[in-house]
């Protein structure tokens, strides 16, 4: 039902506002500011409550406001007409509002969900096993690839054979359906886990301290447990909450802001999270953009959906791989060699910015786009314009060489186009699709990182934080491309992408490097023990 809604919300939007691009560019932003602004409290809040409370709250916070956007959606897909003359149009425009606001509701309960779910419970379950560990994250993200595929296919079946109206009716009845199932699951899951009852010092001391039953020397926090859990834990006695000033309530939220962030930069995985966020500032990946840039280039829808099977396909793979060499060389060389294996995929993305058919100018300036929108008056020429061939080229050739001809519609000599324009966008592809092997091995490694060596009683603030840091380079990517929109500039993009992929990498080396030393490159042996919780805050020891 996420899914669905995902990849429905933005086709949605783009109905509803006249096939313009606005209002998706605006909740898109809009998503990305506010787990930027709001990871680290969300993760605070997951840490300080029972683990039942937290998943059951956040599953019905989602599925609650994405049936009420479907319901606000049907409604103006009914009533649209009406709605443009009501108050010269301004009711529309509250629903637009209201159906944004609502939205990114339910995407903030799916990231403190994942976080609870994905980051907690799951270590909980598989307790001190960590080949089990790694076998049920990989099983995970197998089945969040499926759904990748299988949910919008359903969706976009149920839009083009009926409507709008009845894909909002669908996708709602859908989470009500899914939102009992997944609760029910979830008690299940609790009930035949009694260590999920079982939380850190942080949240148990805290609420004891409430019923004044605990006495102060039971008050110390576990040793391990970094510099906030001790502000939060030494903090709570019930008087003091009685005499909090309006100042220091409405302060707290910047304060947990401030101490989320100061605690994951002490982490001793930092480096190695950071290394993560930086792959999100790339238009290398199956998004709007690059799917986009496909169709300047003359793919078609059909190509482009086989493109999207294989890349989902290669990142399976890439689970496979995870636990084959995580049971090899140990979890820290598995992130070190799928680096290096979706860096050397990524190279043919770079190549190809220089192959026949790359659409690259550097004649033409990258902010020529949205300098012209901005501050002149002369239409920007299309891609197809006369007197621009080559754009013509690129745009008219590529289709009439997918379906097997060599001769455009055009019947200009000068303009008869060899098979070569294909050898970029073929590259490019081939590139991103083989990179998604190393790409998801290496997410996979990071995610087992942060869940090995986080504390217990830190495991939400730290991955809402972490949540954060990918969202605000995603945030940078999309920025990136606002600046710089047109084709002939895309080439500069790829290469800016492969920097950052290749940063990413030397971060994580270097986390790498510091954590196993000199046996960095001895294979087939087990990592060194992590972190132990009596490592004190920033020990960048060995994990």
């Amino acid at each position: 039902g996420d899914r669905m809604w995902h990849f429905a919300v933005s086709v949605f939007l783009v109905e509803l506002y006249g096939n313009s691009l606005l209002l998706t560019a605006v909740y898109g932003l809009v998503v990305a500011g506010s787990v930027l602004l709001l990871g680290a409290i969300i993760g605070d809040w997951v840490d300080k409550n029972s683990r039942l409370k937290v998943a059951q709250t956040s599953l019905v916070v989602q599925n609650a406001s994405v049936i009420l956007c479907g319901i606000i959606l049907m409604i103006v897909f009914l009533f649209k007409t009406q709605l443009l003359t009501l108050y010269h149009g301004w009711l529309l425009t509250v629903c637009y509002i209201l159906v944004i606001t609502i939205a990114n509701i339910a995407n903030l309960a799916s990231t403190a969900t994942a976080i609870t779910i994905q980051r907690d419970w799951i270590v909980v379950v598989a307790g001190e096993d960590r080949s089990k560990l790694a076998d049920m994250n990989a099983t995970i993200r197998r089945i969040d690839q499926l759904t990748n595929i299988l949910a919008p296919m359903a969706v976009g079946q149920i839009m083009t054979y009926g409507s709008p109206m009845i894909g909002c009716g669908f996708i709602s009845g859908w989470n009500l359906m899914s939102m009992c199932v997944e609760y029910l699951l979830l008690w299940k899951v609790y009930q035949k886990t009694p260590t999920l009852a079982l939380k850190s010092a942080k949240v148990e001391e805290s609420e004891l301290k409430q019923l004044n039953v605990k006495t102060e020397s039971d008050m110390k926090p576990a040793e391990g447990v970094q510099l906030i859990v001790e502000k939060d834990v030494t903090g709570f006695e019930p008087q003091q909450e009685k005499e909090v000033s309006c100042t220091a309530r409405i302060a707290e939220p910047f304060i947990t802001f401030r101490d989320g962030w100061v605690a994951y930069y002490n982490q001793p995985v930092f480096l190695a999270g950071m290394g993560l966020a930086f792959l999100y500032m790339t238009v290398l990946g199956f998004d709007c953009i690059t799917t986009g840039y496909a169709y300047t280039q003359g793919l078609s829808g059909s190509v482009l959906s086989l493109l999207m099977g294989a890349s989902a396909i290669t990142g399976i793979m890439g689970t496979v791989a995870f636990t084959w060499l995580r049971r090899k060389c140990g979890l820290i060389r598995t992130g070190l060699i799928s680096g290096v294996a979706q860096f050397a995929c990524l190279i043919l993305c770079a190549i190809s910015v220089f192959m026949p058919g790359s659409p690259l100018d550097l004649t033409v300036s990258p902010f020529a786009d949205i300098s012209a929108r901005l501050f002149e008056n002369d239409p920007l020429p299309t891609i197809a314009s006369p007197e621009d061939k080559p754009e013509m080229f690129f745009a008219t050739g590529m289709p009439n060489l997918l379906n097997g001809s060599t001769t455009p519609t055009n019947s200009d000599p000068e303009m008869s186009p060899e098979p070569v324009p294909l050898i970029s966008v073929s590259l490019l592809f081939a590139g991103v699709i083989a990179a998604r092997v190393g790409l998801w091995s290496f997410d996979l490694t990071v995610t087992q990182l942060l869940q090995e060596n986080v504390v217990e009683s830190e495991r939400g603030i730290i991955n809402g934080v972490q949540n954060s840091m990918n969202y605000l380079l995603d945030l940078l990517h999309f920025i990136m491309v606002i600046l710089a929109p047109n084709p002939e500039a895309f080439g500069l993009l790829v290469l800016i992408s492969v920097s950052f992929v290749a940063m990413g990498h030397i971060m994580y080396f270097r986390f790498a490097q510091k954590s196993l030393g000199k046996q960095l490159f001895v294979c087939c042996t087990p990592d060194p023990k992590t972190v132990s919780d009596s490592s004190p805050p920033g020990n960048t020891s060995t994990v």
